[in-house]
């Protein structure tokens, strides 16, 4: 087993964090940011042992959060370890797919309605949002409390993303050999992250869900076409934009911007930050209009709320709205 130190000087008040699987790309962008959080000791194994599983109960015994950022079935394998340490066991945050529906995690999505981030602080099992869920989600759970977007609206949710959301095997073939300038997939209509989207979300009907890649390192948007006049309450641009501020007013990290004057928006501009941008790009005199979400998909969209979620679980000053 071996320490990270952090700097830290007065262990004292300090969280131990196992990150069981730090070596993908979600466990080594938590690593990096946890290095500017002094009350934080990142503590790992030997590569040797990485991976055996007494060696991990034991760090899980040791440590007061274990992060998942691995497959589904692992992260089950590694609750399980964590499970049958009793009421010793960590607590646990798991950046998969596996738990984000499971009635006993926690959705860790901080402003996905009032009262949210008490919820992680004071959980033992937090389940961290997926990338594209999180601009989606943010869209249109405001819309759908508001009583103007019915819960069986025909929702459509096309997103683009940076190929480092695709995991180590799409970054190497983009990397390696250039890969598609751009890509459309999951068009089984299966995709793993259309559970949790439809339930955050509030749908009643399955949302069509489009999901695609582009030749570029990180950054995303989410975007949902609307029709006003299968709204609800005389809707307009300027309310829609009014519901979205007023929900997320106060909020750190969720930001509802105007639209861009040019009528243009690229996924990059806030890579590298753990800022959500939302907004609404509409036309009054046709009825229509487009709900933008702006993420870097390894921040807001992955460790950077998993580290936000960290912090509210262990007690340590976050930014949350």
């Amino acid at each position: 087993m071996q320490d990270r130190d952090n700097g830290v000087t007065d262990m004292t008040n300090v969280a131990r964090v196992f990150i069981d699987g730090e070596a993908g790309t979600t466990g080594l962008g938590i690593r990096e940011r946890l290095r500017l959080v002094p009350s934080v000791e990142v503590v790992s194994l030997p590569d040797a042992t990485r991976k055996d599983p007494a060696a991990r109960r034991d760090v899980m015994r040791a440590v007061d959060l274990v992060v998942l950022c691995l497959p589904d079935d692992a992260a089950k394998e590694s609750t399980a370890l964590a499970d049958s340490l009793g009421s010793t066991g960590p607590k646990l945050l798991d950046a998969s797919t596996a738990h984000r529906t499971h009635n006993a995690w926690v959705y860790g999505f901080a402003e996905l309605q009032p009262g949210q981030a008490e919820k992680i602080a004071n959980s033992r099992r937090v389940a961290v949002p997926g990338c594209y869920p999180t601009g989606g989600i943010a869209l249109l759970r405001p819309l759908i409390e508001a009583g103007v977007l019915p819960a069986d609206y025909p929702v459509t949710v096309n997103v683009v993303s940076g190929y480092s959301g695709g995991g180590k095997s799409m970054i190497a073939d983009h990397e390696a050999q250039g890969g598609p300038a751009f890509e459309l997939y999951g068009l089984g209509l299966e995709h793993k992250h259309l559970p949790e989207l439809q339930l955050y979300s509030k749908l009643v009907r399955r949302p069509i869900f489009a999901p695609s890649v582009g030749h570029y390192r990180q950054g995303m948007l989410v975007s949902i076409p609307l029709h006003y006049d299968l709204l609800n309450g005389g809707t307009s641009t300027d309310k829609l934009h009014g519901i979205l501020e007023a929900y997320y007013a106060g909020s750190k990290l969720v930001h509802v911007v105007p639209p861009t004057a040019n009528g243009k928006i690229e996924p990059e501009a806030l890579n590298n930050t753990d800022t959500l941008e939302l907004r609404v790009y509409g036309n009054d005199g046709h009825g229509q209009a487009v709900l933008v979400a702006r993420l870097d998909n390894l921040g807001k969209g992955a460790s950077g709320a998993a580290v936000q979620n960290l912090k509210l679980m262990m007690g340590i000053e976050a930014d949350n709205g």
